[in-house]
């Protein structure tokens, strides 16, 4: 069977959420699944890396905010908040992800589209567990019940173990997409991501 497309991202991240508007067609194109692993920018960038949060780099945080609306204009994609607005803390969503693709790994997907849509999408703030009661949830999650998950021990132990595990494959931002031993970071590296696919590599 072909290995699937392992897709790493991170709430906060705007290009992680473009990515995720194409990851799956993308995938399907060529017959492959896509496995959805959140990491976090707070520890690889901020942590591991020693670098500023990208908003607050000098030149680049300027011109970042220019591309990524441009880049929602490009692909049609509606931004309910603007890059330069107060970032959420990821940990409650993240969490939330992460006990849900334990528990409830066939509704991982739709999790993690729930979330970026609220966040992105919508321009709602889910700094909180109780945030998330109100997300518009795949079937069979309860708000309630995901919300008390978010704010439990598990939740954090998995988010952890997930966060090292990016860390180890070598993942550093948001989106990357690893498949055939390969790496591939940034929305923009998508089509190149694509066309390797479809070579098988060179």
């Amino acid at each position: 069977m072909t290995a699937p497309l392992h897709f790493y991202f991170d709430f906060i991240s705007p290009y992680g959420f473009f990515a995720s508007q194409r990851i799956e067609a993308l995938a399907a194109r060529h017959g492959r699944e896509v496995h959805w692993h959140a990491m976090l920018l707070g520890v690889s960038v901020l942590k591991v890396m020693g670098l500023k949060p990208l908003m607050d780099t000098p030149l680049k945080g300027d011109y970042t905010g220019r591309d990524v609306l441009r880049t929602a204009r490009e692909t049609g994609i509606s931004l309910g908040r603007q890059p330069r607005d107060p970032v959420m803390n990821p940990l409650p969503s993240a969490r939330a992800f992460a006990w849900v693709r334990k528990h409830h790994p066939e509704q991982a997907a739709a999790m993690a589209h729930a979330i970026y849509g609220a966040y992105w999408g919508e321009g709602r703030d889910l700094s909180t567990p109780e945030s998330l009661v109100g997300l518009n949830l795949p079937g069979g999650l309860a708000g309630e019940t995901l919300a008390q998950a978010a704010a439990g021990n598990e939740a954090a132990t998995l988010l952890r173990a997930d966060v090292d595990e990016a860390l180890s494959a070598g993942v550093f931002g948001s989106p990357t997409v690893l498949v055939d031993g390969e790496m591939f970071w940034g929305f923009d590296k998508l089509d190149q991501l694509d066309r390797w696919l479809v070579r098988g590599g060179w």
